[in-house]
């Protein structure tokens, strides 16, 4: 297994970094029914503020903070789908009947607060842990070959009537979270949990016409799930679907080896109801493909009439999963960063901007950006995405 990757830490910005005007990010956008007072998100980031899949209520004032702080737009943790088979994490949140009001009450104090939220709904996938002595232990781990990594075994490759479940829970989950208020909801493909394992090649080597050699038939599942919940939730409620190139296993894996591919699954992801793309790039200025400066959001944008948002180390050199597993401290790439990320918004590349870890570390950061007050802005450590209570 490879953790490599081919892209590097280096941040070659250039140009004058002197006057940044972004008012051009504090123009509102419509998605569906949903207008976003500007262009910048408050990610899904696991805080392990969840407590019997509810959340806690640092949890709700954390976004609540973010909303008053300037995010036009608050996801929340990645939620598992009320399937036994999804998670056995206990500071995960859960999207069911059981944890319905908490996400109710939640909702509603990021709306009075202005804001809008998604809930993002989520199965780990080969991702989960076996074993233990939980509740749910006594169920297996489903994947779509029993791979978490193609060298990596980890429980058994789900069958037909068991996709069907999933895909029911995620379609629960999704009207569950409309009949509480929220604005949108977020399908997680990504970094390596399960609907990603269904579009990667290397851990999808099902021969049931869901997998395979073709992106044809690996995104057929997710798309269905999609499809599914669009049926549900009625053509108003947006649906944003997250995926990556990369795996938190495997830095340098990829779902689309080419553009072409690419292409493919975001048409038929896009025909099966999905209104934005969440693009996931470790560093969102790396380019994708040589031969073009275009990030894997730039490429989306691209290829797609869907709302593509980025997200990948907005203000840092490092990127999360460094910030996350090893000794080192980000620095902060300044005006620079700053700069980089206008000139490619300004150039078409990405609709909205995610930004985590800097409104981790200061839920002031987008009145900050606003305001020019960049200097002011509080700067993210490690020790932040360890905190339990709420900066």
């Amino acid at each position: 297994m490879s953790t490599a990757s081919c892209d590097t830490s280096a941040v070659p910005f250039g140009g004058d970094h002197g006057d940044l005007d972004f008012s051009p990010m504090f123009t509102p956008i419509t998605v569906r029914g949903m207008t976003l007072a500007n262009r910048f998100v408050l990610p899904a980031m696991q805080r392990k503020w969840c407590a019997n899949g509810e959340p806690m209520p640092q949890l709700i004032e954390y976004y609540r903070r973010r909303v008053l702080g300037g995010s036009a737009l608050v996801i929340t943790e990645a939620c598992a789908v009320d399937h036994p088979t999804a998670t056995q994490v206990p500071h995960y949140g859960w999207i069911s009947e059981a944890t319905r009001d908490a996400w109710a009450d939640g909702v509603r104090r990021v709306r009075s607060a202005g804001g809008h939220m998604f809930v993002q709904l989520f199965h780990e996938g080969a991702c989960r842990s076996e074993g233990g002595d939980g509740p749910l232990s006594a169920y297996p781990t489903l994947s779509p070959s029993g791979l978490e990594h193609p060298d990596v075994p980890r429980g058994r490759a789900a069958t037909g009537r068991e996709l069907k479940e999933i895909k029911d829970a995620f379609v629960r989950g999704a009207r569950i979270t409309k009949e509480v208020g929220a604005s949108g909801v977020e399908v997680h493909a990504c970094h390596g949990y399960l609907l990603d394992q269904f579009l990667w090649a290397g851990t999808n080597r099902r021969t049931d016409g869901y997998g395979g050699p073709d992106i044809r038939d690996r995104v057929r599942f997710p798309a269905e799930i999609v499809a599914a919940i669009r049926d549900a939730v009625g053509p108003d409620f947006p649906i944003s679907l997250r995926f990556s190139q990369w795996k938190e296993i495997d830095y340098g894996a990829r779902i689309a080896e080419t553009p072409g591919e690419l292409e493919l699954m975001l048409a038929i992801l896009r025909d099966a109801g999905v209104d934005m793309f969440h693009a996931s790039a470790r560093r969102f200025w790396i380019p994708e493909w040589p031969g073009s400066g275009l990030g894997i959001a730039g490429w989306t944008k691209k290829l797609t009439d869907a709302v593509v948002i980025g997200v990948g180390s907005v203000g840092y050199d490092l990127d999360v999963m460094e910030s996350l597993r090893t000794q080192k401290e980000a620095n902060s790439t300044g005006r620079a960063g700053l700069a980089e990320l206008l000139r490619r918004f300004t150039g078409g590349e990405f609709d909205l901007m995610s930004v985590g870890r800097g409104q981790i570390a200061d839920a002031e950061w987008v009145h900050k950006v606003r305001e020019g007050r960049f200097s002011d802005i509080r700067p993210f450590v490690r020790a932040d995405v360890r905190s339990q209570a709420e900066p």
